[in-house]
């Protein structure tokens, strides 16, 4: 447990810092697992835009945003 008064300040910082990022997360994962099921556009396309939106947020590394949005678009083509 912290003991200073800026490390509990720190803690509680952290604690919604991370309800904030699973969030983000879950619903990036739920929109990358519909747009592998449905293979429609408008799938693929929310999947991106949160992909997108993570990594601004820097939810997740820049490079698995791309590594993602690779994967998103070859499932675009092969529609």
């Amino acid at each position: 447990m912290p003991v200073t008064k800026t490390a509990k300040r720190a803690l509680r910082s952290s604690q919604r810092k991370l309800l904030v990022n699973k969030k983000i997360e879950r619903n990036l994962d739920m929109a990358i697992r519909a747009a592998k099921k449905s293979h429609l556009k408008k799938d693929i396309a929310k999947a991106v835009s949160l992909t997108d939106k993570a990594a601004k947020k820097h939810t997740i590394h820049k490079n698995k945003a791309s590594r993602l949005k690779g994967i998103l678009a070859k499932l675009a083509s092969k529609k």
